[in-house]
């Protein structure tokens, strides 16, 4: 079995093969992606393969400059977002915002 490049959490899975999600956040641990890539796609919870993307950009940003395109991009309000990305990583600032698209 292949192993997946990249995971999300399952509550995700569906806003990503619909098209609603089209960016991740992610800590300094994943900021390797790059324009091109073409990554595995799992579920975190139990790495089960639900699709393949691929990266259509990278950028950094702040926890304080994100933005309500960023919202939209990962289909939930600014505040949310802001929510989601402080439980996941805790008293971190700075993160990389990966594009992609499902192909």
């Amino acid at each position: 079995m292949q192993p997946n490049d990249i995971t999300f959490f399952q509550r995700f899975q569906d806003d990503i093969l619909a098209g609603r999600k089209t960016i991740t956040i992610r800590d300094e641990s994943e900021s390797h992606f790059k324009a091109g890539d073409i990554l595995r796609v799992g579920r975190y919870e139990d790495e089960v393969y639900f699709c393949t993307i691929e990266v259509t950009g990278v950028s950094t940003v702040t926890l304080d400059t994100l933005t309500e395109k960023h919202a939209v991009q990962e289909n939930m309000s600014l505040a949310a977002l802001r929510e989601v990305i402080t439980e996941i990583y805790p008293q971190q600032t700075h993160f990389y915002v990966i594009d992609f698209k499902c192909v």
